[in-house]
């Protein structure tokens, strides 16, 4: 049997009689891309916040490796090898490329009766790991990371999470700021990531490049998943028509009525 690497089973967020998240089911597995697509106000950063360990969800299950796992804060959730990408990583301008990459993990050595950072191991392994992911420009770890490219900062950060254990790797809107050349780079590196077999949440609203990258699909809308989808089994146009409302929009409607009724809430009004 093929247990995912990652489970959601009926996930659903309530903030106070707001309800945000409804019955989510997802699976990835290891060496998959699951693009979460949807548009602004979809749900996918609540989503993204429970999978990271910043919420709890009101109900629902979490499972890693099959086993339930709860998180009461992302330290929890990076312990389970769940590592979150937000756009330029948290990367540091002003910090070197060895510094940003370990920042807060930094290696030491001796120096007489002091700990000292070992700048010269910090910054070897910051360029080695970034070669890894086919950034081959990068040749200098004392480099400042603010005269990195955006997606050479993207790569620094997938890296760098790549390097401290991270077997599900969460990706926020990677190429949202960036130009083409810049989209591609990052592109090819989750690429690289899922070869290594690590799964990839890729959250986006570009369905190009959730194409490129993709095999598994989900599409959220309001907070609810309305579809769950291969790669081949849906076009784009498809996908975009799906992302806008239009497929399936009566069943999904349907299906959030019954949700709110059976918690007394009145349901959302939903335009197909």
């Amino acid at each position: 049997m093929n247990i995912p690497l990652l489970r959601l089973s009926n996930i659903n967020k309530s903030f106070g009689p707001i309800d945000v998240l409804f019955d989510i089911s997802l699976e990835v597995h290891r060496g998959e891309v699951l693009c979460l697509l949807g548009d602004n106000g979809a749900g996918k950063s609540t989503l993204i916040r429970i999978l990271s360990g910043v919420h709890r969800p009101t109900s629902g299950k979490m499972e890693i490796d099959g086993k339930e796992v709860t998180f009461e804060s992302p330290r929890e959730a990076s312990e389970h090898g769940i590592a979150t990408v937000h756009q330029f990583g948290g990367t540091f301008p002003l910090m070197s490329i060895g510094r940003s990459f370990f920042v807060g993990a930094e290696p030491t050595k001796r120096w007489g009766p002091l700990t000292v950072l070992d700048r010269r191991r910090a910054n070897e392994i910051a360029v080695r790991e970034m070669r890894q992911l086919g950034i081959t420009r990068i040749d200098d770890g004392d480099r400042l990371v603010g005269g990195l490219s955006g997606g050479e900062r993207q790569a620094l950060a997938i890296a760098r999470a790549v390097h401290f254990g991270a077997n599900v790797l969460i990706l926020d809107e990677p190429t949202a700021a960036l130009g083409v050349k810049e989209a591609a780079q990052v592109l090819r590196i989750v690429l690289q990531a899922r070869q290594k077999g690590i799964a990839v949440i890729f959250i986006t609203h570009n369905v190009v490049h959730a194409l490129t990258v993709g095999s598994h699909f989900a599409v959220l809308i309001r907070g609810a998943k309305a579809a769950d989808f291969r790669k081949g089994e849906k076009s784009r146009e498809e996908i975009t028509d799906l992302m806008a409302g239009g497929e399936h929009m009566a069943e999904l409607e349907a299906e959030l009525e019954s949700h709110m009724a059976m918690h007394d809430h009145r349901p959302p009004q939903i335009e197909a």
